[in-house]
């Protein structure tokens, strides 16, 4: 089998020359994306496309319904009213989460299915968090945090999505340098996919694992939220490394009156909610 170097170095140019492959399912995800690019694109039409995704069109039916979007606590079952109810932001979140999931439902293998499966846990937990750390903590956009945790492994999903063709690449502990094989796969994928860059920037902060105090930035966000998340990244562990600690009373004294531990107690409800939102 090639080492490790040549199979990541082989998947970087698949990505970088737009060779990855989406299911059905994914294309219209994509479809909604490029939709809302578009200045010009009316609410009845981004409707009309999340009713063609029947998955994609649930998962934006129960983030309408939780508790960070509902207030009112009346069910919303049509379409129109619930993109409308989370608003454009959100639903680029959720399609680009659609993306993610096809990626990881295009792995052949049992056992890969189930590391992909463990990696969606992981990334369904630090974009929750990472929408509440920014909204209580950092004070950045809680959408983009959003965004940005969703896609802050899609990298490893293609890994995953593709190791069926290197057998054995996954069946024992990764080599040390995976770290750096990560950051180059994770860069051709998020460009392949037309990341924005300032989210792109924010993913590049959390590869190199420095926390601001007190955090601030979206990067910061997206690093706190991955080390705060209770179930790390399974590739993690196959390379030997943990998800990083953070010294909360640190953070703690950084925030001043507020604690960190507080904060979660208090949004434990919105982070439970978004990350059933994103499993529906």
């Amino acid at each position: 089998m090639e080492n490790m170097r040549e199979i990541v170095a082989r998947l970087v140019a698949e990505a970088a020359n737009g060779e990855m492959v989406f299911a059905t399912h994914a294309e219209m995800a994509l479809q909604v994306r490029r939709a809302l690019d578009d200045p010009d694109c009316s609410l009845d039409q981004l409707a009309k496309l999340v009713r063609a995704e029947p998955l994609l069109a649930a998962r934006v039916v129960a983030m309408a319904n939780s508790v960070v979007y509902n207030r009112s606590g009346r069910a919303i079952t049509d379409i129109r009213h619930a993109v409308s109810s989370i608003g454009f932001k959100a639903l680029r979140s959720l399609s680009m989460a659609h993306i993610v999931r096809q990626i990881e439902a295009m792995s052949k293998d049992d056992a890969h299915r189930a590391l992909a499966g463990r990696l969606w846990e992981h990334t369904a937990e630090v974009a929750s968090l990472a929408y509440v750390l920014a909204r209580r903590v950092t004070h950045q956009d809680p959408d983009t945090a959003f965004f940005a945790g969703i896609v802050h492994e899609v990298g490893g999903f293609f890994l995953i999505s593709r190791a069926a063709s290197f057998p054995g690449l996954l069946d024992g502990p990764l080599e040390g340098w995976y770290r750096s094989g990560e950051i180059q796969l994770g860069r051709a994928v998020l460009t392949g996919l037309s990341i924005p860059q300032d989210v792109v920037d924010a993913i590049e902060v959390m590869w190199k694992g420095y926390l601001s105090l007190p955090p601030e930035t979206l990067g910061d966000t997206l690093l706190l939220a991955r080390q705060l998340a209770p179930i790390d990244s399974p590739l993690n562990e196959l390379a030997g490394e943990g998800g990083g600690g953070t010294d909360r009373a640190q953070i703690d004294m950084a925030l001043g009156e507020e604690t960190l531990s507080g904060i979660l107690e208090e949004s434990a409800i919105e982070v439970a909610a978004l990350t059933a939102a994103l499993h529906a």
